[in-house]
């Protein structure tokens, strides 16, 4: 039996037991890729659609026909199974492609082998004309599986440093740059294992390149923390690591900072990324003034940021065992929740069923149920809140939300350029789409009234992201909560003035010590 490989990263290629294929049908080479990709039966409807926009019914169906006789005729024998209404490929022919090849890797945690895979972007140089849905489908593809390439490509940089491979962490780091040349937390990851392999000459000139990108492009020079690598007296590998803790069988990244009597866990809204949290300013000056109160906790909840990717959706029950997890590996003993937005529901959650374990809960611009109902008239109704989130994904790797997140830093070149790097390193447009599908569907109102933990409910007047009535909600089915209505129109809680929001967390601090 003949073995056949599709290669997708790059332009799609095609072999036959190690023999290259010329395929000279460029729609032939699609129907093999989204065969290939679909692992199931197609209809063939779709598969005309996709490939045939502009005709009628009955003519796609005919084309498609006459394609699947003349691709199997260049591979010289039958490789899909077909019946009146569907097609697949064949369950009698060995069919192997890249793709998920790379996936299969991750999932294991072979990061180097999911790296050499992965050659070039899916299906890079490669369209149809005419063919825009096949073109969407491509995109969506292509950016899910390069969000998966970076989340490797960082856990190599880390792990590799920590064996002392300095060579290896720094070839790794380079593809990073590359990837997201604006991207400071990935230039410091090839400065800092440049400095580690002893290359201090190499190191300047990406300091230098880097300096020159951010010049050009945004018109910022390098943060503090980056200069800091370039000190002499800088020491490389004193910075603070991601650590990984396995919970459920999901790798875990998170990072505790400072110390104090008690910890913070802050867990930010729908996206984390536990390293480029720290490369805004704001965000950064935030963070660092929580550290003053107690000993930070921060981590990515499973599937997003740089814990491991999963093909589900991060659920508010197991977010809540995940917090559990982070919380024993950093050896807590009593913390503080804040829950910022969609993670509120799920601080919840773990202060209902952990409260000996939660000092207090902080929930900033939070909100108790995902989409309207004529009981909770504080949402987006669901067809709402599914063009939102059609929108959101379809602008994926932009700054898309930052109007209605951030006003006050929406104009911001740094920050637009921040926001959208972190989303490409957080999650892909289809990673993200089931976090969101999950969130307009939960509802945890009926765990306000067992939350017996002092709780601070803090929202901005002018919220554009969630309206204030649904912190006030929150507020009022909570037994002793205060709530505390802020100026602004920020959604994010290091945007705009930070001074109100943290004068309110540290005088309650200072009640439940």
């Amino acid at each position: 039996m003949t073995a056949f490989s599709l290669g997708a990263f790059g332009f799609p290629e095609v072999h036959a037991d190690g023999r290259p294929i010329k395929l000279a049908l460029r729609k032939g080479l699609a129907l093999l890729v989204y065969l290939a990709e679909a692992k199931v039966a197609v209809a063939r409807d779709v598969i005309a659609t996709l490939l045939w926009p502009e005709t009628d019914r009955e003519t796609g169906l005919a084309r498609l026909r006459r394609l699947l006789h003349r691709v199997e005729l260049t591979l010289g024998q039958p490789v899909f199974e077909t019946d009146r209404t569907s097609v697949r490929g064949s369950p009698a022919v060995e069919l192997t492609i890249d793709s998920h090849l790379f996936e299969r890797a991750c999932d294991a945690g072979d990061f180097e082998q999911a790296c050499a895979i992965y050659r070039g972007d899916f299906l890079a140089g490669f369209a149809l004309d005419g063919c825009a849905e096949f073109d969407d489908w491509a995109f969506f593809r292509r950016e899910a599986l390069r969000g998966r390439l970076m989340h490797a490509l960082e856990r190599l940089v880390q792990d590799r440093n920590a064996a002392g491979d300095h060579f290896a962490a720094t070839a790794h780091a380079g593809r990073l740059v590359e990837l997201d040349p604006l991207s400071e937390v990935y230039a410091r990851h090839l400065i800092r294992s440049l400095l580690l392999a002893g290359d201090r000459s190499a190191a300047e000139r990406q300091h230098a390149a880097l300096t020159r990108r951010l010049r050009d492009e945004l018109g910022v020079a390098p943060e503090a923390e980056t200069e800091a690598l370039m000190s002499p007296a800088a020491a490389p590998h004193a910075a603070p690591m991601t650590r990984y803790v396995k919970g459920a069988g999901v790798h875990l990244a998170y990072q505790t900072y400072g110390s104090g009597p008690l910890d913070i866990l802050v867990m930010p809204g729908f996206v984390s990324h536990v390293e480029r949290a720290w490369e805004h300013p704001a965000s950064r000056t935030f963070l660092a003034s929580l550290m003053k109160l107690g000993r930070l906790v921060v981590f990515d909840r499973r599937g997003i940021g740089l814990s491991d990717r999963v093909g589900s959706a991060p659920g508010i029950d197991v977010t809540a065992q995940d917090i559990g997890t982070v919380l024993r590996a950093a050896d807590s003993r009593r913390v503080v929740l804040f829950g910022a937005s969609e993670c509120g529901p799920a601080c919840i959650k773990f202060a209902v069923d952990e409260p000996r374990r939660v000092a207090g809960l902080i929930l900033f611009g939070a909100l108790a149920k995902g989409c309207w109902s004529q009981d909770y008239p504080h949402a987006l109704r669901a067809s709402q809140y599914d063009a939102w989130s059609k929108h959101l994904i379809a602008q994926w790797g932009g700054p898309v939300g930052i109007e209605a997140f951030a006003p006050s830093l929406a104009n911001d070149p740094q920050a637009r350029a921040w926001w959208a790097g972190l989303l490409r390193a957080a999650s892909s447009p289809g990673g993200i789409s089931a976090v969101l599908e999950a969130f307009r569907d939960a509802d945890v109102r009926h765990l306000l009234a067992q939350i017996a933990v002092p709780t601070l409910v803090l929202h901005r007047r002018d919220d554009k992201a969630v309206r204030i009535a649904a912190g006030r909600d929150i507020a009022s089915r909570i037994e002793g909560a205060e709530f505390v209505e802020l100026d602004g129109s920020d959604h994010w809680f290091f945007a705009g003035d930070q001074g109100p929001v943290l004068a309110a967390i540290g005088e309650f601090m200072k009640r439940i010590l």
